[in-house]
């Protein structure tokens, strides 16, 4: 399979991993991937220990595939969709909807596509298998959405109207003690004469679908502060924080009702060489390993929506910018 750096970028951007499946009993487990890439959303088989896909189906929504997550149960996908960009840029059609996963991994469309009223950056699933949680960015905020007992999407959970929201909604997840949810809000660089927009991270309580605030951490008003997503320690309080704009991975404690202790127990550079950052570079998504000793975090240079990774734009001329485009462990 021959990609350019590009498109390469694009479908790791895309991707969710299923669980293992037993095609067989007594037969090796095997994994699936699922890999978006405009609307389309195409199952592989991997082989770890050849370390290769193997494509078997592809499926379809009605836009650009903007996040999946699988049920806990691991027998439905969760997708969203839309025809709009970053930003709110363009597109009027936006969708969330269910796929069911066989037991060799094939998706099949489950149950009605659900429209949604702006373009969805993020969603997840909560602990318990109950609610789709989507998040927006432009404008920023949440809708949460019941799972029916068959596994398709049910009604929108109304929310309280004085719910605080940051600027620029970028992920959504529900912490291990399944009693609140995080939601990261990155904020925006200046920009073409424009200030900074302050970045915050949230903790909601969350309660039969109903989020109700509880605590925002925004050090220095949210300047200097741009988080993108987050991740947690599978057996410690430990959450992890990728901040996009600054380039840096933030650590805080959880405490045992799902809140954040507000100040960090450390803050680490994703750079290799940090006092060399190019104009154009920022940190991207984040993950623990199931076993909780490594974590992966990914970094991305002369990220734009025109020109593309390690390009930037200097009068006219695309020029490669150097800097870091990789995976840190």
């Amino acid at each position: 399979m021959n990609l350019d750096r590009r498109s390469f970028t694009a479908m790791l951007a895309g991707t969710v991993v299923a669980p293992r499946f037993a095609f067989a009993e007594g037969a090796a487990a095997k994994s699936a991937l699922y890999s978006g890439v405009g609307p389309e959303l195409t199952h592989f088989e991997v082989d770890p220990d050849a370390a290769t896909l193997t494509k078997r189906g592809a499926v379809k929504m009605g836009g650009t595939i903007q996040y999946a997550w699988p049920h806990p149960s691991r027998k439905y996908l969760y997708v969203t969709a839309s025809s709009g960009g970053p930003g709110g840029s363009g597109g009027n059609d936006h969708y969330l909807g269910a796929f069911t996963i066989s037991p060799t991994g094939e998706l099949a469309p489950h149950g009605d596509v659900i429209k949604l009223k702006y373009r969805p950056i993020h969603s997840s699933v909560d602990n318990s298998g109950e609610y789709v949680l989507v998040a927006y960015n432009f404008p920023s905020g949440i809708t949460v959405h019941k799972i029916k007992g068959d596994g398709t999407i049910g009604d929108t959970v109304a929310q309280p109207v004085n719910l605080e929201t940051g600027i620029y909604f970028h992920q959504v997840r529900m912490t291990p003690s399944g009693k609140t949810l995080t939601v990261v809000a990155r904020g925006n660089n200046p920009e073409g004469g424009k200030g900074e927009d302050p970045g915050s991270l949230h903790v909601y309580g969350f309660k039969n679908g109903v989020l109700s605030n509880l605590h925002k951490i925004q050090p220095n008003g949210g300047y200097g502060y741009g988080p993108r997503h987050l991740d947690f320690h599978p057996t410690e309080p430990w959450v992890y924080l990728s901040i996009e704009r600054q380039n840096q991975l933030i650590v805080y404690k959880m405490t045992p009702d799902g809140d954040l202790v507000t100040e960090p127990l450390f803050t680490k550079d994703t750079l290799a060489d940090p006092a060399h950052k190019i104009r154009v570079q920022g940190a991207g998504p984040i993950h623990v390993h199931p076993n909780g000793r490594f974590l992966y975090q990914g970094n991305r240079s002369g990220v734009t929506a025109a020109t593309g990774p390690g390009i930037e734009d200097v009068d006219g001329k695309k020029v490669f910018t150097g800097g870091e485009s990789n995976i840190v462990v």
